[in-house]
């Protein structure tokens, strides 16, 4: 799946730890989580699959704090890194709470994105971005992730104003599941991250993924600066 999410044109994929807990995602990811689990899932098995998924696009991990918590943010930061990681999304940890795991993460070359959402101020968005190193992860709307029929009409300026505030890229999630979600999008942000609709398609078979990713990289604006895709 992984490869052929790249062969449509994926330019990173971010794979997810499952937790029993998945409380930022929608009913998709949720149940893909509980089906990892009941097919006995491990921290180590993800690890293993991504070692196995080093097809040339840069791998993001998306994990809730307790799975890198209980394992050791020392001993995660490193096992991420030995499998071919290049950075993390932790949707439920506070910056005010990050010191720890950025500190881990420096050490072990591990870039880290904090996520902006519609409710962030605007000065607390300013320092999210500061303290986010690869990219800023901005939540398209409020509530959990899945599949929606139009982008929310207050994330241009939202973008508009974050763009005066970093020059760190963009990437809007939360609801970006189509190719129109993408072309709307395509001139204010620099990324998309698509979760929902991938999981989905993963479920029909790779040619449902590729499909879709070509789609979704139709999307993209014609200089190719936003082209980042999830799985």
């Amino acid at each position: 799946m992984v490869k052929a999410a790249i062969e449509g044109g994926a330019d990173m994929i971010e794979l997810g730890f499952p937790f029993s807990d998945p409380l930022a995602d929608g009913p998709i990811i949720q149940a893909s989580s509980q089906a990892a689990l009941a097919g006995g899932a491990t921290f180590d098995a993800v690890l293993d699959t991504a070692a196995a998924c080093l097809f040339g696009a840069p791998l993001i991990a998306f994990s809730y704090f307790n799975p890198l918590f209980a394992r050791g943010i020392e001993r995660s930061a490193a096992d991420l890194r030995s499998a071919g990681f290049h950075g993390a999304v932790i949707p439920d940890l506070p910056l005010e709470e990050s010191a720890e795991l950025r500190a881990a993460f420096a050490r072990n070359g591990l870039a880290i994105a904090f996520l902006v959402a519609p409710t962030t101020p605007r000065e607390r968005a300013g320092t999210i971005a500061d303290f986010s190193t690869a990219f800023v992860y901005v939540a398209g709307r409020m509530g959990v992730t899945g599949t929606h029929s139009a982008v929310d009409g207050s994330l241009k300026k939202r973008l508009h104003e974050l763009r005066a505030q970093t020059e760190k890229p963009l990437a809007v999630g939360f609801g970006v599941s189509t190719a129109a979600h993408v072309r709307t999008l395509a001139h204010d942000a620099d990324a998309v991250v698509v979760g929902s609709a991938l999981v989905d398609a993963s479920s029909r078979g790779e040619n449902d993924v590729r499909e879709l990713c070509t789609a979704l990289r139709a999307g993209t604006a014609r200089d190719g600066s936003q082209r980042l895709v999830r799985t």
